[in-house]
């Protein structure tokens, strides 16, 4: 997959915690830390993402929430 080319977008925080990670039109699956969407991106072919690339990339579209908000907001429901 070539998602070093493609917006990677993080989703907002389910009740859980978790938040959806996409790059393009791939879901690559729930992360619960940052970690985790960094080895989604590195799983999905993007071998250099870090958490401080995610933290400034101006391909990641943080939705909800930064890179450090991994708790659903209270009253939203997903």
């Amino acid at each position: 997959m070539a998602s070093d080319q493609q917006t990677v977008v993080i989703y907002p925080p389910a009740g859980d915690g978790g938040r959806r990670v996409r790059a393009g039109p791939h879901f690559l699956g729930m992360a619960y830390t940052l970690l985790d969407v960094v080895e989604f991106l590195r799983l999905a072919g993007m071998e250099d993402a870090d958490d401080d690339w995610l933290r400034r990339s101006p391909l990641v579209e943080w939705r909800g929430g930064g890179p450090d908000s991994w708790t659903a907001a209270r009253g939203l429901h997903d």
